[in-house]
């Protein structure tokens, strides 16, 4: 688990199935979403699988809770758990050159507005770029999602490209804009 005070990052939880369903199933969260589960059902068998699988192995996505602090009670391996989940974000090491990470980011509706999905981003770029010291992180973004594109650059990531009409996404063309953010870049603003 990892967190950056105003929310946790943590692994899913069965009884997480039906917020998250909820969240997710929203039109307007949904609208830049390549993932939406079909039922409560299926994302349970999701988080049932995320469980049995190795977080952060090349090749794969894995995805984490975004949590609020919990009460600090420990859980079996003496970790703090996290509290209501508010979102959930992916992490997908490429296979080819696991120094790079990808992510993707959802956070309901009603906790949007707030500061807490870039309390998220920090929590991971913690992850990534401290303890699993990943060389570069990147995000791909549709360019009409413009709270992910301030998100983003709020967190100090950079645009490195924008592909005119590169994917095929919900029955039309669309662009891909790529946001990336080197370790040495992490540093540098940590430091200051």
């Amino acid at each position: 688990m990892a967190g950056a005070g105003r929310v946790v990052l943590r692994a899913l939880r069965a009884d997480d199935a039906e917020t998250m369903f909820a969240y997710r199933a929203d039109p307007e969260v949904a609208r830049y979403q390549s993932w939406q589960p079909q039922s409560v059902d299926e994302l349970r068998a999701f988080i049932a699988s995320l469980a049995r699988a190795e977080p952060y192995a090349p090749g794969t996505w894995y995805q984490l809770g975004i949590a609020l602090p919990g009460d600090g009670a420990p859980a079996g391996d003496g970790t703090p758990i996290g509290g209501a989940l508010i979102g959930d974000c992916g992490v997908h090491v490429l296979a080819k050159e696991p120094r790079q990470a990808e992510f993707g980011m959802t956070l309901a509706p009603a906790w949007q507005g707030r500061g807490l999905a870039t309390a998220a981003l920090e929590a991971l770029f913690t992850v990534l770029f401290g303890a699993l010291g990943k060389h570069r992180v990147f995000g791909s973004i549709d360019p009409r999602n413009a709270r992910s594109i301030a998100l983003v650059e709020r967190a100090g990531m950079r645009r490195e490209a924008h592909h005119r009409e590169s994917l095929w996404f919900k029955g039309e063309w669309a662009d891909d804009v790529v946001y990336a953010l080197l370790r040495r870049e992490w540093l540098a603003r940590a430091r200051r």
